[in-house]
């Protein structure tokens, strides 16, 4: 039997809440399609009327806690790519109880980086709030078991114990589920997930939930017992919600719709967009540099663990295709499918009728790309290889 540093989990939970997992294709489109089939750009901006930021102080939410996640945005204080395009740039962390797009939608910061399905959530509900760049192109969700435990793809979660971490997370493995032909209510056994592996190193979840970035990295990082060595790949079975056909969009920029048409805060959000896009294709570049600087950004992840995370968020941006940060058609569509059509064991689905056309914009991604183009930054990462990462135990 496995052992583990946490306590038994619950049982079966009833979930609900707002959705978030991720997706997309490499191609991206500037013809998008906004929710139901409309096709058009999504919300016009008059690009031409925006005025040049010169040391405009904005603040950017984060959706969690320091980490490689976000460290384009690091890396663009550190390497003076937000003074260069005008801005003095606060980047406020996140938590728990720090909805981002929420607090987009207060006035209390200028920008804010969350998953598409929340913040269309949030829209729903009223908050205004806009998607000016796709950051992330796939999705890095997984779900991830022992190899004894035989799974290999959703239709293998017949009979198992499949951990989660609701709060909306849920709804890519409902949508897995539904697409191999289960009754999430009857053929698997839904556990409550912490934000960690103790529950699979314990063997009380036959699958647990995970990022690519983060939580796998974890269980690579744990010692295994019966060999006293690190776990290796090779021990492990990955379910990708990308490779299912279930992903949905993740980490994207939000900017607040009714400010867009302000000529200042326009021309603030393209200098943020590209300055911010300019932070990500450094870190594709400088691999092991952004990792150093979300360290030394006082990070409480260890060093190995952010170098993994670093390398593992390049995979989800590059290559980018149609251009970093655009908004992919088939990758939006795909999103608000599964988010108005998966429902969990409550019947609720994410969104309840599909997002207007003011809900993003490729206006701002594309000014952004142009300039970045002129100014001699690879926009596309058409060459983009992954490093070769060695964790050590704890990711110290």
């Amino acid at each position: 039997m496995r052992h583990g540093r946490a306590a038994k989990m619950a049982a079966i939970v009833t979930l609900a809440g707002v959705l978030v997992a991720a997706c997309g294709d490499d191609e991206s489109s500037s013809d998008t399609t906004a929710g139901g089939g409309e096709s058009g750009s999504g919300l016009a901006v008059d690009i031409a009327s925006c005025t040049a930021p010169e040391g405009a102080a904005v603040k950017l939410q984060l959706q969690w806690v320091t980490q490689a996640q976000f460290a384009g945005y690091f890396a663009a204080v550190d390497q003076g790519f937000y003074e260069k395009a005008g801005l003095n740039v606060e980047i406020v962390e996140g938590g728990v109880d720090i909805p981002p797009q929420k607090t987009l939608a207060t006035g209390a910061v200028d920008f804010a980086i969350s998953w598409v399905p929340k913040a269309l959530a949030e829209r729903e509900a009223g908050a205004k709030v806009t998607n000016i760049a796709q950051v992330f192109q796939r999705s890095g969700t997984l779900q991830v078991s022992f190899k004894d435990a035989g799974i290999t793809s959703a239709a293998d979660f017949k009979g198992k114990k499949i951990g989660n971490w609701g709060f909306g997370n849920e709804f890519e493995i409902f949508a897995a589920l539904s697409k191999a032909g289960l009754d999430p209510a009857t053929d698997v056994t839904l556990i409550q997930q912490n934000f960690d592996m103790n529950g699979l190193l314990s063997g009380e979840i036959d699958a647990a939930e995970a990022m690519t970035y983060n939580e796998y990295a974890q269980v690579l990082e744990a010692v295994n017992p019966d060999t006293g060595e690190l776990y290796q790949p090779e021990d492990l079975n990955v379910v990708s919600y990308e490779e299912e056909g279930v992903g949905m969009l993740q980490d994207a920029i939000w900017a607040d719709e009714a400010r867009l048409s302000d000529p200042a805060y326009c021309g603030q959000a393209i200098a943020f967009v590209k300055a911010s896009l300019e932070g990500w294709a450094y870190c594709r570049d400088n691999t092991q540099a952004c990792a150093d600087i979300v360290v030394a950004k006082g990070s409480k992840l260890g060093a190995t663990h952010q170098l993994w995370q670093m390398n593992e968020v390049n995979k989800l941006i590059w290559p980018a295709s149609g251009g970093v940060g655009v908004i992919d058609k088939a990758a939006w569509d795909r999103t608000v499918e599964i988010a108005s059509g998966t429902k969990n064991l409550d019947g609720q689905t994410v969104l309840t009728k599909a997002p207007d056309a003011t809900s993003w914009t490729n206006d701002i991604v594309n000014e952004a790309v142009k300039q970045l183009e002129a100014d001699g930054v690879d926009v596309k990462g058409a060459d983009f290889a992954p490093i070769e990462v060695t964790l050590t135990e704890g990711g110290a």
